[in-house]
């Protein structure tokens, strides 16, 4: 049958209707902002990569000169600035559509999603750009993402040519012993932190999946939290210029910058649970348990403290005040010629350690009770609390019957003083309480006293220690830990 000309130009039409159905459905099944970016980067247009600038200075900044070093390579580069409030003085930035200022701190006009910096990151990868750094090559994102691609490593950085550069270091962060330590790296360029200025590429979805993905100081931060879950980072052998006019040129704006950025950092380690910081060569950073703050941890309940069921130890800076303040208690208990030895969980851990048991929250000694009058702070602590010359406060317990030296009047860290008598050859005293080495025992165990290792210094102890803590404790005590009242929870259901 052949078609006429009719019929023929009404099948290409019908055609052609087809083929428009056909692409108009099929873009509508494509992701929006698929279609609203046009072709990915990762073709011939390069990778696509958010440069976010998070570590600035409000006050004193290159980061315009940032943004447009990087948009003079790219007019469609993505770019976020991220502030915790809005910056004063305003931020020079261009208003083009893909440049944007996320202002983190929550405003009562806008929605949850304005003051999350995600919501304006869409791309696969981002950059972390320090203020005082600048685009000057083509291409260098484009070559970090490529060894981030094939490299084993879950973060890439370049250096910044900078007066402080990065260089690599080894760290290990231990959050049940609230440490985190610093050291030379062994494998470099491949290492687990930076020290310096860099530009850091990772997946996004690496970053914003981090517990605080830009909180500052955003280096180290960053890398406390990488560091934790074992990721690498790899320091290329590419650099980023430094700014034309870089930031904190004057000694004022330094200083300014010095002093904010110390308050800073302080805050963040106490925000991540970081108390003690060991630097490379050894120096050590204490966070935390001073004389004029309160202790890391409240009140103890059922003799099982809060931190351990975070899954962490006696925070190391309260280990070293229960250290200083049992030293200087002993000190004092000597030189008055008060007959003192080591009792309960404290001899264990010296037995055990040498040290206070690491999840231990206070310091027990147990002293003669005729002895009580020959200690001038004991005798004060009998009328009321005795604030010394060193700052430790002498008082009788609360509880019961016994005494207790605190750190200080705001940080109770404390030694408790547990007066006994001899009754027919057996150590008693007047207040017993529901702890399970709470007994009487054989004053033989006293006569003599023997010296052991204990927080740094020489204490005394009971004669056959090992027996004096089976009677207490139950056989095998010394080669067996547990938690205090494991029927709370046991050591080893704790991680």
């Amino acid at each position: 049958m052949r078609l006429t000309r009719c019929q023929a130009a009404l099948a290409a039409a019908i055609t052609v209707n087809l083929l428009v159905l056909f692409y108009v459905s099929w873009l509508q099944q494509q992701p929006r902002n698929s279609r609203a970016r046009g072709p990915r980067r990762g073709t011939a247009a390069g990778p696509h990569v958010t440069v976010l600038v998070r570590e600035f200075e409000a006050f004193d900044n290159a980061v315009p000169e940032l943004v447009d070093s990087f948009l003079q390579q790219d007019p469609a580069q993505p770019v976020v600035v991220a502030a915790d409030v809005l910056p004063y003085p305003p931020l020079a930035l261009p208003h083009i559509a893909n440049v944007h200022l996320a202002v983190l701190q929550p405003s009562l006009d806008q929605p949850a999603a304005a003051s999350r910096p995600e919501t304006y990151v869409t791309t696969e990868y981002v950059a972390l750009v320090p203020d005082g750094a600048r685009a000057e090559t083509p291409g260098q994102l484009e070559r970090m993402v490529e060894v981030l691609r094939v490299g084993g490593a879950r973060l890439v950085a370049a250096r910044v040519a900078s007066v402080n550069p990065a260089r690599c270091l080894a760290l290990n962060v231990s959050l049940r012993e609230w440490t985190a330590r610093y050291g030379p790296a062994p494998s470099a360029p491949r290492c687990e932190a930076l020290e310096g200025d860099a530009v850091v590429l990772l997946r996004t979805r690496d970053l914003f999946n981090l517990s605080a993905p830009l909180a500052r100081p955003v280096g180290t931060s960053l890398f406390l939290q990488t560091a934790l879950r074992g990721w690498a980072v790899q320091l290329l052998d590419l650099t980023f210029p430094a700014a034309h006019q870089p930031p904190l040129t004057t000694a004022h704006a330094r200083w300014k910058a010095e002093r904010e950025g110390r308050a800073r950092r302080a805050a963040l380690l106490r925000a991540l649970g970081i108390r003690l910081v060991s630097w490379e060569g050894g120096r050590l950073e204490w966070f935390g348990c001073s004389k004029e703050t309160p202790r890391c941890f409240g009140t103890v309940v059922g003799d099982t403290p809060s931190y351990l069921y975070e899954g962490r130890w006696t925070p190391p800076c309260c280990l070293r005040a229960l250290r200083e303040t049992a030293r200087y208690v002993v000190g004092v208990l000597e030189a008055a010629g008060v007959r003192y030895w080591l009792e309960g969980g404290s001899l264990l851990g010296a037995a055990r350690h040498g040290d206070i048991i690491p999840w231990d929250y206070d310091v027990d000694l147990g002293i003669y009770l005729e002895d009580v009058g020959n200690c001038e702070q004991l005798r004060g602590a009998e009328a009321g609390s005795v604030v010394d010359e060193r700052g430790f406060v002498w008082e009788k317990a609360i509880e019961g019957d016994f005494f207790r030296v605190q750190y200080s009047e705001s940080n109770h860290l404390h030694v408790d003083l547990w007066p006994f008598y001899p009754r027919n050859g057996v150590m008693t005293k007047d207040t017993w309480l529901d702890h399970r080495q709470d007994v009487e025992f054989p004053e033989h165990f006293l006569q003599p006293l023997v010296p052991l290792p204990f927080a740094g210094f020489m204490a005394q102890a009971p004669n056959n220690y090992r027996r004096f803590l089976e009677l207490k404790f139950g056989p095998g005590v010394i080669e067996n830990p547990e938690y205090p009242n494991p029927a709370l929870l046991s050591l080893a259901g704790s991680g």
